[in-house]
């Protein structure tokens, strides 16, 4: 198989390489799954350095999201398996920046008829972030107006639809005016300019300028988006991009009478599994009704693992929309 296998820390992505490790075997508790498509996100970016809060031992293999083909189910449950030899899957573990991967059931879903590989590999993580967002944290409503931060991004378009899905309004923030035509096509009713004075805009867009019911933010952007929050709304710290975590008097929320919570999607698995089992099955069903299109960067296209790194420098830029995504052709060396 071929992987990008770490065996030490790098301080960026030019310092990645490809290389040739023995294929992997069927596992007793895994299945072993032909990775067709990895998908990258930020953190990646901050775990080859050491600088994201999980820390595999070394020697490891990059990447945490993908699609691929059941290739050997678990060994010792092969009778009650819900994944069968060829089917198609989308998940997330460690270690998908390769040919092959183990993974737990757990952490697998079946590809939605229609999508390939890699419009499903990007999947995963934003998708159910962005409905626990909206409907856990929130608890937004049908004709509640949403601000989403970082809107183009992977996490802002699946919010965008899925808001849209709802029967939700839309006020979308860019940085760009490129950005803001994806926003646009992806559903967002009204698409503002992150780089300026956006919060009166904002409150314009609501009626009787009351201000927004629901603000998500991925960015670090609570303490501008207090400003056009209505009385009673609510607001969903879910990550901070922008690269700076805000300090905010909490008198700033007493006055407005809002509420602010935060979402850590990643915790849901031991927390709360029931309602992770929820979140999937909403999830799923609206993407069978076509109501969530895929979120795929679809302007350049990176095929093969040593076009791994030029996909994560684009993502670390800022500079592209959606999810971009690998596609990860199955050589000789697969044996599968």
């Amino acid at each position: 198989m071929k992987a990008i296998q770490l065996q030490q820390l790098v301080k960026g992505p030019d310092e990645l390489t490809v290389s040739d490790l023995p294929d992997l075997e069927p596992s007793s508790d895994k299945y072993l799954i032909k990775v067709h498509a990895a998908a990258t996100n930020f953190f990646d970016v901050l775990q080859i350095q050491g600088k994201h809060q999980q820390k595999p031992p070394l020697p490891w293999i990059a990447g945490n999201e993908f699609a691929g083909e059941i290739v050997a189910q678990p060994t010792v449950t092969k009778s009650s398996s819900k994944f069968k030899v060829g089917g198609k899957v989308f998940g997330a573990t460690l270690g998908t920046f390769a040919t092959q991967v183990h993974v737990e059931e757990v952490a697998l879903r079946p590809m939605p008829d229609g999508w390939s590989y890699t419009q499903a590999s990007g999947l995963f993580y934003t998708a159910p972030t962005a409905y626990a967002a909206l409907i856990l944290r929130a608890r937004a409503q049908k004709g509640d107006y949403v601000l989403v931060h970082g809107a183009a991004g992977a996490l802002g378009l699946a919010a965008i639809q899925l808001s849209k899905a709802l029967g939700m309004h839309v006020i979308a923030t860019v940085n760009s005016d490129d950005k803001g035509k994806i926003a646009k096509q992806f559903g967002a009713d009204y698409v503002l300019d992150s780089t300026k004075e956006w919060e009166k805009d904002a409150l314009e867009c609501t009626p009787n300028k009351r201000g927004v019911d629901v603000v998500l933010d991925p960015l670090g952007m609570i303490q501008r988006s207090l400003k056009c929050t209505r009385w009673d709304g609510r607001l969903v710290v879910i990550g901070f991009a922008a690269g700076e975590i805000e300090k905010i008097p909490t008198n700033r929320y007493l006055l407005r009478n809002v509420s602010v919570s935060g979402l850590f999607w990643g915790m849901y698995a031991e927390m709360d599994p029931d309602a992770v089992v929820s979140v999937w099955d909403a999830l799923l069903g609206l993407i069978a009704d076509g109501k969530v299109k895929p979120m795929m960067f679809t302007e350049q296209k990176f095929v093969g693992l040593e076009q791994m790194p030029h996909a994560l420098k684009l993502l670390a830029s800022g500079d592209a929309w959606g999810k971009i995504v690998v596609e990860v052709p199955q050589g000789k060396e697969a044996k599968l």
